[in-house]
């Protein structure tokens, strides 16, 4: 017998569900679920018990209480002897061997680096994502690869592009959203809902050795970007020129870093979409001196030209505070900007959905 995911009101609280996950293995000594940044939260404090399921009726269960609203990519971790530790090797080994639900029903987040999809949770009331998965009969774009300025660069092109000038949307961290998770797809079912114009997205490979240095706030990088990448796009595939019709989009540490390129380069980013951004940058104390070093400048200095689709995870406690602080900074100096909290962790499977409906509403009519 299957047995996916259980979801049952929660008796005491209709704002919640019970979520049970149930696995049958009989050559393991316990399985560890991995419900993405709620088991790292416990991780993180060095305790994983309260991930590790029982045996129930010749099976492995866990129940999890979450609000209705809460999507998470998850995994499975069958052990031998005693749970697995907390220390970051022990934990890298726990990725690099989970496995996703075998019994899951909505299609899996695929993963990097010769790791196991994910198995994907949506509860009832978790924001639709109508924009994500292959459409039958939606007009396929092509994607094509290039290399700018040393940088290697995948460019997606809709189905029927026309006259440009076009929209531009430059993706830091390309390789994932291109090669990994199709984001051409989602791009080609935006242009043909028409909730996007035919647009020229650029997806900039951020995920190398560089990454710490290009996505840092960076002045040399954003420069490159606004100086070399754009141009290059206006020349080979009619780009605009137009800051009012250019996104920049990054998650982590490049939510950080697209903040940070609508900041410097307002006149060549003029939306940028930041999705769980890293900004307690450089300083991860919150009441540091040197934390949130991008909030105060825009609090400091002269008000840009420029507009923000920010968003972040409500069980992101190492950055929903410094989001929130941005959010009412931004605010108070009269930024025009659209501000979202998802009831999720740092997640593709959050995030996937997030990027189209950041563009849509930074490119949209």
């Amino acid at each position: 017998m299957n047995h996916p995911p259980v979801i049952e009101p929660d008796p005491d609280d209709p704002r919640y569900r019970l979520v049970t996950f149930r696995h049958r293995q009989t050559d393991c000594d316990g399985v560890l679920a991995l419900l993405h940044t709620v088991t790292d939260k416990d991780r993180h404090a060095g305790d994983l018990t309260p991930h590790v399921m029982k045996r129930r009726n010749g099976r492995w269960e866990i129940t999890y209480r979450l609000r209705a609203d809460h999507r998470a990519s998850y995994q499975l971790y069958p052990f031998r002897g005693g749970p697995p530790g907390t220390t970051r090797a022990d934990w890298l080994h726990v990725l690099d061997h989970a496995h996703p639900d075998p019994y899951d029903t909505e299609p899996r987040l695929p993963a990097r680096d010769g790791r196991h999809p994910s198995s994907v949770l949506s509860l009832p009331e978790a924001p639709p994502q109508p924009y994500v998965q292959r459409r039958e009969g939606v007009p396929r774009g092509r994607t094509v690869a290039h290399t700018v300025a040393g940088r290697r660069v995948d460019v997606h092109l809709p189905a029927r592009l026309g006259e440009g000038p076009h929209p531009v949307a430059v993706l830091l961290d390309g390789e994932m959203w291109g090669e990994v998770l199709s984001v051409g797809d989602t791009l080609d079912n935006l242009v043909a809902d028409g909730a996007i114009p035919p647009t020229v997205t650029l997806l900039v490979h951020t995920m190398g050795p560089g990454r710490p240095d290009d996505l840092s706030c960076n002045p040399d990088f954003v420069d490159l970007l606004a100086d070399r990448l754009l141009p290059w796009a206006s020349a080979e595939f009619g780009a605009t020129t137009d800051p009012r019709a250019t996104v920049i989009a990054g998650q982590s540490a490049g939510g950080l870093t697209a903040a940070y390129a609508a900041f410097r380069r307002p006149e060549r980013f003029g939306n940028a979409l930041s999705q769980s951004g890293s900004f307690w940058w450089p300083d991860e104390t919150e009441f540091d001196e040197g934390s949130e070093w991008l909030t105060r400048q825009f609090a400091r200095q002269t008000r840009r030209e420029a507009r923000f689709y920010v968003e972040v995870g409500l069980q992101e406690w190492m950055l929903l505070a410094q989001n929130r602080h941005l959010r009412d900074v931004l605010t108070a100096r009269g930024y025009d900007l659209a501000y979202r909290e998802f009831n999720g962790g740092h997640d593709y499977a959050c995030w996937r959905g997030g990027l189209a409906d950041g563009l849509r509403h930074l490119l949209g009519a």
